[in-house]
């Protein structure tokens, strides 16, 4: 029978989902907390999370980001249930690793049509050998980066990565993930930035894409080039464009592979992990 953790502080609110559940043979399980239910994450290893974000120890979106970052209980799809509507709780859920976000009140059907969204995100992910992905989109907003960015890193540090590969390759989603917003997208905040985080046996993949039209690369003058990185800086200065601009020269050396699309609006960063015999304290 598959199971069902229901976390909700709310004695009736959970007893009628679980009922609800009951009915389409799922075994429910409730947790009051966050801490009790990322408890139970790892002993039971659900088929499936209902997540309340207003708990009374730790808030949802934590419990969310805390099972993304741990290997036990990555892949546990998770349905955010709350009373939160508004645009900007949608866009934190999913940010933090939710498969699913349904506002009470909700009807049945919306419940277990969230429900087979998660599973089927999780079915894919084995389907792929993939230990792990999550795909989150953003408008064009610098401001909204940082959060996004420090919740992939978190992610970061529960794989083999060391310490100096989660810094590289934080930087070149940062650069990246900036580009598509002042570039690809030109700062029009109804265009969406998509990022993919795919984690392998041997690596980690990160998908950026923006919705703009496109570049070519050989058609650059503000871009850094290997030969000559400084010219670049005053046409860019000319232009009004933010300092720096080494983007992809910086990326390439801070990952081990970077390719873009044939029309150039996405763009794919590898890291890959170091062999067992290079991590401290493990031998081979």
């Amino acid at each position: 029978m598959r199971t069902a953790l229901i976390v909700e502080d709310h004695p009736e609110q959970a007893e009628l989902v679980s009922r609800i559940l009951s009915l389409r043979s799922y075994r429910p399980i409730i947790a009051e907390g966050g801490e009790a239910a990322l408890r139970l994450a790892r002993e039971q290893r659900p088929d499936v999370m209902l997540l309340d974000l207003m708990l009374p120890d730790i808030n949802g979106f934590d419990v969310c980001r805390r099972l993304r970052t741990d290997p036990e209980t990555r892949l546990i799809p998770v349905v955010m249930l709350t009373a939160l509507n508004d645009v900007q709780h949608r866009v934190h859920g999913f940010r933090v690793g939710a498969n699913a976000y349904v506002t009470k009140p909700y009807d049945v059907e919306d419940l277990f049509e969230a429900i087979s969204v998660a599973r089927s995100w999780r079915a894919s992910m084995e389907q792929r050998s993939l230990q792990g992905e999550i795909h989150v989109e953003l408008n064009s907003e610098i401001t909204l980066l940082k959060d996004l960015n420090d919740f992939l890193m978190l992610v970061c540090q529960s794989t083999p990565m060391q310490q100096e590969q989660v810094i590289q390759i934080r930087q070149a989603v940062m650069e990246m993930a900036h580009n598509a917003i002042e570039w690809g997208n030109r700062h029009q905040s109804d265009r969406l930035v998509g990022i993919t985080y795919r984690i392998h046996e041997d690596r980690l993949e990160i998908v950026i894409q923006d919705q703009g039209p496109g570049f070519d690369r050989s058609q650059l003058p503000h871009a850094a080039v290997p030969d000559d990185p400084f010219s670049h800086l005053d046409v860019r200065e000319k232009l009004g464009l933010r300092a720096g601009g080494f983007g992809l020269l910086i990326c390439q050396g801070m990952v081990d592979e970077m390719y873009h699309n044939d029309v150039g609006n996405e763009v794919t960063l590898i890291k890959r992990f170091p062999s067992t015999s290079a991590i401290p304290g493990v031998s081979v």
